[in-house]
This record gives C-alpha cells, structure tokens and sequence, in this order.
C-alpha cells in the first residue's frame, strides 16, 4: 500500500520514543489518509498503540476519541491507565453505573452506552453527543463473537456516522478480511491491517511428571516426536485406572521457578479449582526479601482502607506471591491483585478463562491445566482462539526476550492435542447479531419500517449470510441464465402455431388411445370366436401363435399340420411356422386363426420330427423338406379380420398423424428439441422458486426475527401503527436482556407503592437468572415484594406463551429465591454478615447487587415513570451502593 506521510501535527518520535513496529506504522498512515481501520493482530503485540495514536492527534487537532470496552472492568483499567498517560482532566468515563468528567476529550465507555448514544433517543440522551469526535476506538472488536454481546459492536458500527474514523482492534481471527470488507460497505473506507508478528515470540512446553518439555518439532510444525507414545516407551507415566497421570501444581511451579519463567498465570476453569490451587501452594515462597517488603506494605494499606475486603485464605497467600482471581472474588480485591500482579510482585496467580478476556495482566508464563472446558452441552476441547487468548498473555514487551506456554498432562488429554492447538489457525469471527425488543422500539421511534430493514439488512450477521449463501446465489444465476436462453429461443416461434400443433399432438394422443382400446376389444371378440372354431380346425388351417417360450418376438404364421390329446385341457396343436420350425402349442398360444384363406397342403408324409415331444412350448428346427412348406405360408395381414368401428377410427388416426405430420412446425425437423425446452423451462422455473424461497428464508431470518418482535410489541401495547406507545416508550428507555418485560414490569403499577428496601429487592427479581440448584439464601422475603412480584406472574405467562408462539427465546426472570439478600443489604446488614448467611460467593453477591442497582439507576430516566417510584428508586440505590458494590472511580 502507498501511504502518505504521517501526519506533520504530531512528531511520533516524541509520543512514541521507541521503533515502531511495520503494523503500528501502516494504522497511524491509513487513519492518516483518512480511512478508518482494522487491526488484527496477536495479543499482546501493541494494538492499543493505535488507539494511543488517535487520541493523541484528536488532542492535537482539538477533537475528541470516545474509547469503548466490551466490560466496565476494562472501561475502569483505561480510564486509570489514560489518566496516568494524558492528564486526569484529559480523561472520562461512562458505564452503565458511572459518569465521570463526561465532556473530557477522551470517554472510555462501555460499547452498549455508545451504541444507546447512536440511537438518539431517549435511551441515548446522556449530555454528550457525537460533536468533534474525530474517531471511535472500539477495543477487543472479536467481541463481535460474544452471545450476548455481539449484536451492540455490529450495531454501533452499523449506526456511527460515516465521517467518524473507526479504530477497530481485534485479537486474531480468520476472517478478518471479511470483516473489513463489511466496514467498508457499511461505514467507509476501512483498511486491513493484518499482522502475525509476535514482538516476544511464545515457547511452547508440555509438562508431566517427568519434566517439561518442548512441545513442538524445531520447525513448530507438529509435536515434538520425543512426546509420541510408542509401545512402552513415551514421556509419561501411567496412573490410576490406566489413565496418564498428571503432573501436581507444586511439581509444575517448581519447574517453571527453576527455569526463570515466572511470573504466570496459572488458567483453571473452575472458581473451586482456583482457590483449591492457591490452599495446596499456600506454603510457597515465590518472592524474595525486597518484594515481600513492598508486598506487605501495598496489602496492608489497603486493608486499612478496606477492612471488610479481607478473606484468610487470600491474604497469607497474597504475602507470598501467590494469588486466585476469578468471577466469585469481591472486585475490590481483584483489582488489588491485577495492580501487585502489574508490578511483577505475584508470581502466580491462579485464574479462570474470563482474565485471558481484555484484562491487562501480561506474564512471562501462561500455563493451560487442561486442553477441555465444560459447557452447556456437555464437555468439549477448547477452541483454537480460546487457546490462543490465553496463550497471549504470556510474554511481557520490554521485560521479557521469551515469552512460554506450558499445557500441563491430565488424564484426558495430552501432548497430542496440545500440539493440535498450538499448531491450529484462529477461528473466525461469528456474527451474533439478533434483534431485540429494545432496538425496534428505539429504531422505530427515528426510523421508518422499511429505513429499518435498511439498517437490519446492513449486519455482519447479513453480509456473512450472504457470503455463506453465495453458492445458492450462484446457482439461482445459473438457472436464471439459462431459463433465458431457452426462452430467447423460444420466442421466435408463432405461440398461436405452437398452440395448435400442440392441440393435435393431444388430440392424436386421444385417438390413439381410443383405436388401441377398440383393437383390444376386437380382440377379445375374436378370441372367443376362434377358440371355438380351433375344435373344428383341420391339417393345413393357418395359424398366428404367441408364447412367452417361443423365440421370436412377434406372432408367427403357422399351418396346423396335427391335433394331439392333452389330458383335461383340450388339445395339442403341432404346427409348421413360416421360420422353418415345429412348435406344440395350446390353445392359449392361438392369437388367431385364418379361416377365410384357403388352406396349405401338408402331404400326410410330411411328419413331425421325433425328438418334437408333446409338450407345450416345444419347438424343433424342421429340414429341406418342411422348408418348401413353410415358405408357401402365406402372410394373413392384409386378410386380417377388422371390425368396422376399428376400420372407422383407423381412419380417423391417420387423417390427424397426417395433419400433425404436415404443420409447419413439424416440417421443421425441430418439433422435439421445441417441446424439450418448453418441458426443461417449466422444470427450470419450479427449480428457480425453490432456491429462491430456500435463500430468502436464511438470508431474511434477521428481519423475520425483528416482524415477530413487532408482533409481540403490538400484541402488548408497546406499539400502535408501528409507533411506540407509553409503554413502548419507558421499554425503549432501558438496558435488558428483555426490555419489554421490564417495561410491563415497571408500568405495571405494582412497585409503584414499594418502600426504597423492597423495591431493590423486587428490582433483583427482574434482572436475577434463575440460579444453581446449590446456591441458598437464609433470609426470608418481606411479603409486601413476594405479593407485589406475585402479581407480575400473569403477564409474565403470557409473555412466555406469546414469545413462544413466535419462536422468541428472550429471558423473562421473575426470581424469589436469591432476593432477601438485596433487602437486608438495602436495610444496612454488614458484608461478612450478609455473605455468612449464603452460599453464594462474594463476586456472585456484588454482581448481583449490581445488576439491581444497574435497573434501579435507570428507573428514575425511564419517562413517564410515577414521581413515587423514581424517588422510591433513588433512595434504593442510595441504600445498596455501598463498598463493596460501589465502584471506587473519583
């Protein structure tokens, strides 16, 4: 690619006073030039780079850079690191649950707040707008592949004007190339910019209880033959039940100590697994003197700051170096450890898959305890960009020459499919793009349907189906070609000719099967009549005969030469035939019989052969003498008896053959290859509406999805004529999973009269999944929410029955058994308290507390709300945001 200069604003050798990489200068010089970009890149190899660049020359030019994250935790690490590198002013944030310094040049924000900004409705009306925003970084994009995320990235990019540059960052994937294509259909000039490269390029091991090993051959194309198991002989050791064993966590660190490749991550995935990790290492040193010193003084001020944060079995280990961070943690300390771990004093932490997802933790080892993960259908190994994002972490730019991957030996899986991982491309990215009650209600109010459809039809979800559709396409193409030419063909041909040539094909269809019906009845007739007159015939009467044991295939002349007795069934008749030979037939083998001919003379000498035997079917060549007979036969055809209704349409046929054989069309010589095309178009145009309806099922499944939930909507109330009514209006005005339930919910009148400390409670049942069997609050529900939710039952169930009806799967929770632990927190119980009397972890508790307070921060904006029920929810977000819910974000 040609690329101008960069630009002369900015002297990148004082913002950047390092080299940089080919990528990171091919970016700067495409958002330089004005494109926007993709940058697909491994993890860890200075994307972010990039995004720095555009904000940077934003301030220069006086502009603005929103930055959006997939997860607030991300949003709140860079709004800390982009304060450190611009200035404390410089810098914003707003989440879901936060807004800070909302007119600073640079917002880090969730991309769902950024994609309720584009829809400039209420939902979006958040005091900021898109005025001198020069760009848009949207990080960790492969978030597009998200279940539940992935439709907001697809929208934002589909909604953000064209004249903003877009900063889309991306960890590997396939089709990255598809992806750019895609922006630059649906937002403007988008530039790929693709690299492999790794600045600290990754080793792959393979541990057991023999050691660690290289995991691939010198040229990292396959495994290392040295882990091959042949016969006894291989680098493992057998366990239980015949199983490999597996290596211990001790055993495994101590290698990684002793080979100089901490600090790591350690990925177990499962919460249990993680604590259970940092109980059995609990007595590891893994830091020295001076670390320990820092270690102490960093943990204990922040247990001073947070008393209530501590747990036993985290903080022994934390003074040693060794740490857990998963989802059932309490935030504030999962924080703490990302910044210990940041500063190099962990060496181990122990974590689940969910920190190989944006969080900024890089280390000098990752290790993969297993190559296989549980999910909702059953146990499956990981994907290659699974792999891959763990994987990524390892290898520190600027601290490390080496970055290491260990995949550990289980009982299940071993170096075998590690080295099929390591070895595997990334997958590519999956459109998860599906239309939500909130989008056509908040689309609807600035759209017209059919501008709607426009915008639906403009998804990745859209352009990948089309792609994955193109041999259908291809196909209809084809077919439509050629129904063409068949039909340019015949166009040339007098449709009136051809109406009436076809009119005597069917009318002679018609008397050819009448005179073959008259013919058969003829000769039934004549049948009867000649099975009578064959008692009476004599030596020299001529015969036609027809049997399935006869060799000819047509009815042979014969001369009845003798009768012979056949017990019971009549007689023997032993004929000469025309062919020159002796035949024994029966009655049945009589076709007919020509009494009207005079008759042959067979000389009484003339005798059939000897080896002739009486049975029927027999037949034997006759000699030089029966040969002079058989050639006096004469051929009975022109004295063939013919009833005169036979005769008559006999006539009849030959006089429209004839007709037929003398139209144009048929003197053409081109009559069949005419009625061929006429027969291929029809059978072309049945094909053709097929394949159509087959691909406009699959390529219109998003706009079908959006009809139904217009459907649904109207069926509601939510929509009149296609325009959102009051309740349409408060659903649109929130974030959800199924905004039209909250919607019914909160305009339903029944959390209108609440108190503050039941109306969070009621506010966790609308947004709490259904939980694990195992888990258990011991706190019963106040029966003023247990009525007040009780009520809601009926229009949940028809709900339920409704979104069934029109295949919606969206969740509609309505939760009892999780949500007196929201009201006693609301009523002031004190966390090691609260978290005694449940058996829920601690970052379950916080995120459900946060997930209520989430709902009850956007009541008071839902319009139309009852001024009771927005003070009401106020003063309960007021009651639940208290550390260690609250966020610490000054």
């Amino acid at each position: 690619m040609n690329y101008p200069a960069p630009s002369s604003e900015i002297n990148l050798g004082s913002i950047f006073p390092f080299e940089l990489d080919q990528f990171q200068q091919e970016a700067i010089a495409s958002l330089n030039a004005g494109s926007s970009v993709v940058v697909c890149a491994p993890t860890g190899s200075g994307k972010t780079l990039i995004g720095e660049y555009a904000i940077y020359r934003a301030l220069a030019r006086g502009k603005r850079v929103f930055y959006t994250t997939p997860l607030k935790a991300l949003s709140n690490q860079k709004l800390r690191d982009f304060r450190e590198k611009f200035g404390f002013d410089q810098v914003g944030l707003l989440t879901g649950d936060a807004s800070i310094n909302r007119d600073a040049p640079i917002l880090v924000m969730t991309t769902e707040i950024f994609r309720n900004m584009l829809y400039g409705t209420p939902i979006g009306q958040i005091g900021i707008s898109l005025v001198d925003v020069e760009a848009v970084v949207l990080d960790e994009c492969h978030y597009m592949n998200d279940r539940q995320r992935g439709t907001v990235w697809e929208e934002s990019i589909i909604y953000c004007p064209h004249e903003v540059q877009l900063v889309a960052l991306s960890a590997t994937v396939a089709n990255s190339d598809q992806l750019t294509d895609w922006l630059n259909r649906v937002h403007g000039p988008t530039d790929l910019i693709y690299s492999d490269f790794r600045p600290v390029p990754l080793e792959f091991n393979f541990c057991n209880p023999k050691g660690l090993f290289p995991l691939l051959n010198e040229s990292k194309t396959k495994i290392n033959p040295r882990l091959i198991k042949r016969g006894k002989k291989g680098l493992g050791e057998k366990g239980k039940g015949g199983r490999p064993e597996a290596s211990s966590i001790i055993y495994t660190i101590s290698q990684l100590e002793r080979r100089d490749m901490l600090p790591a991550i350690f990925f177990i995935f499962s919460r249990r697994g993680c604590d259970k990790a940092v109980a059995e290492v609990g007595d590891l040193w893994l830091v020295n003197n001076d670390e320990s010193q820092i270690l102490r003084r960093q943990i204990d001020e922040f247990l001073a700051r947070n008393p209530e944060a501590g747990r036993s079995g985290q903080i022994a280990p934390l003074y040693r170096g060794v740490a857990a961070h998963h989802a059932g943690i309490l935030p504030a300390w999962k924080v703490l450890v990302e910044e210990l771990f940041q500063q190099g004093l962990i060496k181990v932490v122990f974590a689940t898959e969910t920190l190989a997802a944006g969080i900024n933790m890089p280390a000098r080892t990752t290790v993969i305890s297993t190559l296989s993960k549980r999910t909702d259908n059953g146990h499956r190994l990981l994907k290659p960009s699974e792999f891959l994002q763990m994987s990524g972490r390892a290898g520190r730019r600027g601290m490390d020459l080496q970055g290491y991957v260990v995949t550990l030996q289980t009982p299940f899986e071993g170096a075998k499919e590690a080295a099929y991982l390591a070895t595997s491309p990334a997958d590519p990215l999956v459109s998860q793009f599906t239309p939500s009650y909130g989008m056509v209600l908040n689309l609807l109010q600035t759209h017209t349907l059919e501008q709607a459809r426009e915008l639906i039809e403009r998804s990745f979800g859209q352009y990948m189906a089309t792609l994955y559709l193109k041999p259908e396409y291809d196909e209809i193409g084809e077919i439509k070609a050629e129904l063409a030419k068949i039909q340019a063909e015949l166009a040339a041909i007098d449709e009136n000719e051809l109406a009436l040539y076809e009119k005597l094909r069917q009318r002679l269809k018609v008397e050819r099967h009448i005179l073959k019906t008259l013919q058969e009845q003829a000769q039934a007739d004549r049948q009867e009549q000649f099975s009578m007159m064959l008692d009476f015939a004599v030596s020299g009467t001529l015969l036609s005969l027809k049997d399935k044991s006869m060799i000819g295939t047509l009815p042979i002349t014969a001369v009845l030469v003798a009768k012979a007795p056949n017990v019971g069934q009549g007689s023997y008749f032993v004929c000469l035939g025309q062919d020159n030979r002796w035949y024994v037939a029966t009655v049945a083998d009589v076709v007919d019989l020509y009494a009207e001919l005079p008759r042959v003379e067979v000389s009484h000498d003339i005798l059939p052969p000897a080896e002739l035997a009486l049975k029927r079917g027999q037949c034997v060549r006759g000699n030089q003498e029966t040969a002079a007979i058989a050639q006096s036969i004469p051929d009975p055809g022109e004295f063939m008896y013919m009833p005169p209704e036979v005769v008559e349409q006999l006539a009849r046929f030959n006089a429209v053959q004839a007709q037929l054989e003398s139209h144009p069309l048929h003197q053409s010589g081109n009559i069949a290859k005419i009625f061929k095309d006429r027969a291929r178009c029809v059978e072309l145009e049945a094909e053709l509406e097929e394949l159509q309806e087959q691909v406009e099922q699959q390529s219109q499944r998003h706009w079908e999805e959006f009809l139904n939930l217009i459907q649904i909507l109207q069926q509601f109330g939510g929509l009149d004529n296609l325009v959102p009514t009051t309740l349409g209006q408060m659903a649109a005005a929130i974030r959800g999973e199924n905004e039209l339930w909250l919607g019914l919910a909160i305009s339903s009148g029944e959390l209108d009269s609440l108190d503050p400390h039941h109306l969070a409670a009621a506010a966790a049942a609308l947004v709490t999944e259904t939980p694990r069997p195992d888990s258990k609050v011991r706190f019963d529900l106040s029966s003023e929410v247990a009525d007040a939710l009780a009520k809601l039952r009926g229009i949940r169930r028809q709900l339920f029955q409704i979104q069934r009806r029109y295949n919606v799967a969206l969740p509609i929770w309505l939760e009892f058994e999780l949500i007196a632990i929201i009201e006693q927190w609301a009523l002031g119980m004190d966390w090691v308290q609260l978290c005694a009397n449940t058996t829920l972890d601690e970052g379950d508790v916080v995120r459900l507390l946060r997930r209520t307070l989430d709902l009850l921060s956007q009541i008071p904006h839902v319009p139309l709300v009852p001024d009771c029920l927005r003070k009401n929810a106020q003063r309960a977000m007021q009651l639940i945001d208290r550390f260690p819910v609250n966020e610490a974000m000054e």
